[in-house]
């Protein structure tokens, strides 16, 4: 019979498999070949062929064949904790960003541990096991085959009626949906990288679970290179920078709720004034809610009944209260407060809103998870024949910013879910992909189509930036919504003189600004361009005389509009330099007799080149214009 395998058709027996496919075509490198879809369907390598199919082969480059590349290796991990400790109960083991997880009910150990762990992986690993599923009949057998581990029980209650497997490799047998690797030869080189507690389910009421957190690779070479990878992550993380730069802390007072120092606010309100300055220059108008709003806004938006256990509630006079969540209902309230002319369209309303949302303590990480964080929300009014210019609009500002920060990004369109699962008519939802899909066509950069992960109210933009060692964050979206306007009947008179409806769409380009500032301190590892920086100038004396003259010079660069700090203390001049450089000082001018003489100053750059005797105005109107522009790069250095 005739398939496709990767585009080619080929001729194979009937009764073939995707296994003896790839083996037809070659494919039996480690990181070739480690998941398959048939018609666009994930499956395993057993699956019977029919004339016609389609197989893809995906290699370990390809997010879906990680995906299952480390699932298949967090199954690994679990066998190899069960042959150690045989009364640990196994709960769940997902593929994360980077490598894969495992939770265990009745198990105490530690990272000591991890070395016999390791080893017991490495010898099922030479076992070569081959991944069987299997289908259990229903819940009954489910049920009847997992007894003895409440955590899967309580798991298969909850499954609908769909097919419930199992996954089997050697003695090892897990509830699993799968797919899985071919054979787990495939996996070259495995590591155990931490350890840390997880409530069953998320719910701090539940048991707490032992969680190892590990990674897998096709290669040893792979492997290598992640770990010096999570290295250079380690000597950026923004926790530990944060602290050293005097920029943020974080109080057990105020869980999740982030303190900004006076040098942290410095690098946020210039975040701030580069937002508020493209906003202006792209017509936004901006506005500011109300930071807790009654019961009755949440239960119209839908809020109250879809995200009630994430919302602060209050009592207030009798009223249910809570503090939002997100700005988009208030917006809405300003929106209708009003009558529109179809002449005002695009209205594009911007708010850079306080929110809270309660997030589980196990989960809180620095300002990349918090509890309390400001988003630059904005909310686009318009017809639907100005959806596709106005989505062009916002990939261009997003484009703006991002670049002004040098982090480049990739854009992922989500169409829409289950036709069920959705509101909104097939035209509607059909205009609003292919406005989304004209836009991402005109800008002309790659994208990719994410089937069916739209938002339930419509198609959406995701896009995710990339970071200086390679890690990509998620921070600008695009989502066009037809649920909000429906729910708060917002309307504009049309030409006809008739009342529509607007299409509305969700942007966010920072997201979290907290979160952003995370990112930006582990982009730029502390070392941020003179802009942003909060230790921009500082000049070091000599000797105690040198002083008048070091805070005269001081007064006249702050003057200029920059950051500048005199260290006049009695520490050695190699101590005065390292302190500046811990502080990631972007400029450091010696001055001593001969400075004063000539009235110059000695350049030192954060990149520890000594430019020596530079003229004060000369120096000034150089980094003046390099703050100005927003550089990247010094004038006096080739680097950051």
């Amino acid at each position: 019979m005739r398939i496709k395998a990767n585009g080619k058709e080929i001729e194979i027996p009937e009764g073939s498999t995707p296994r003896d496919v790839a083996l037809q075509l070659h494919l039996s490198a480690p990181e070739q070949a480690v998941a398959v879809t048939l018609n666009e369907k994930l499956v395993d390598f057993n699956a019977p062929l029919h004339e016609g199919d389609f197989l893809v082969f995906l290699n370990f480059e390809d997010p879906k064949g990680k995906e299952v590349f480390w699932h298949s290796s967090a199954h690994v991990l679990a066998q190899a904790v069960l042959r150690l400790w045989p009364a640990a109960q196994p709960t769940i083991g997902p593929a994360i960003e980077q490598g894969f997880y495992y939770d265990f009910g009745n198990l105490s150990i530690s990272d000591q541990d991890f070395p016999a762990i390791e080893k017991e992986v490495e010898k099922i690993l030479s076992e070569n096991l081959k991944p069987e599923r299997r289908e259990l009949l229903g819940k009954k057998e489910a049920r009847e085959a997992f007894a003895n581990n409440p955590f899967k029980c309580e798991l298969i209650d909850g499954f609908s009626d769909e097919p419930i497997s199992s996954y089997s490799q050697g003695e090892f047998v897990d509830l699993c949906r799968g797919p899985h690797l071919p054979s787990l030869n495939k996996v070259k080189a495995f590591k155990l990288l931490k350890i840390s507690g997880a409530y069953w389910r998320g719910d701090a009421q539940r048991e707490m679970l032992t969680r190892l957190y590990g990674v897998s690779f096709p290669d040893k070479k792979k492997m290598k290179e992640y770990l010096q990878f999570l290295e250079e992550a380690k000597k950026r993380d923004h926790k530990a920078l944060g602290i050293a730069l005097d920029l943020y802390s974080f109080k057990e007072e105020a869980p999740g709720m982030p303190f900004i120092h006076p040098r942290g606010l410095i690098i946020w309100n210039r975040l701030l004034d580069f937002l508020r300055e493209a906003l202006q220059a792209a017509n936004y108008i901006e506005i500011k809610t109300p930071m807790m709003m009654s019961q009755e806004l949440w239960e119209r938006s839908g809020h109250w009944f879809h995200y009630r256990e994430n919302m602060y509630v209050s009592r207030v006079e009798e009223r249910e209260f809570a503090i939002k969540p997100m700005n988009c209902p208030g917006c809405m309230l300003f929106y209708r407060g009003q009558i529109h002319s179809y002449r005002e369209l695009p209205l594009r309303v911007a708010e850079i809103g306080h929110v809270h949302r309660f997030e589980a303590s196990g989960a809180l990480n620095g300002l990349f998870r918090v509890r309390s964080f400001h988003q630059d929300d904005a909310h686009l009014f318009m017809r639907p024949d100005q959806i596709q210019e106005e989505i062009l609009q916002i990939l261009q500002f997003a484009d703006k910013i991002y670049s002004t920060f040098g982090l480049p990004y990739r854009l992922e369109l989500s169409t829409r879910p289950e036709k069920s699962k959705t509101i909104g008519s097939d035209a509607e939802w059909e205009n609003a992909t292919n406005g989304l899909k004209g836009a991402l066509d005109a800008w002309g950069h790659a994208y990719r189509i994410n089937e069916g992960d739209g938002a339930f109210y419509g198609p959406k933009i995701d896009i995710h930036i990339r970071d200086a060692i390679g890690r990509y964050w998620q921070c600008g979206t695009v989502q066009l919504d037809m649920a909000l306007p429906e729910k708060f009947d917002l309307t504009y008179v049309d030409s006809d003189g008739q009342h529509k409806r607007p299409v509305m769409l969700h942007r966010a380009i920072f997201g979290s600004l907290e979160r952003l500032f995370g990112i930006l301190v582990e982009h730029f590892a502390g070392k941020f361009p003179l802009w942003l920086s909060p230790y921009q100038v500082k000049i070091l004396t000599i000797a105690d005389r040198h002083a008048p003259y070091a805070h005269a010079l001081a007064e006249k660069i702050r003057k200029r509009g920059l950051v500048c700090d005199v260290d006049e203390s009695s520490e050695s001049m190699g101590k005065k330099v390292r302190d500046a450089q811990l502080l990631k000082t972007n400029y450091m001018l010696t001055v001593g007799d001969k400075e004063i003489e000539e009235n110059t100053a000695s350049l030192r750059t954060r990149d520890n080149i000594v430019h020596g005797a530079v003229d004060i105005s000369d120096f000034l109107a150089k980094v003046i214009k390099e703050k100005e522009e927003r550089a990247l790069m010094s004038p006096y250095s080739t680097a950051p």
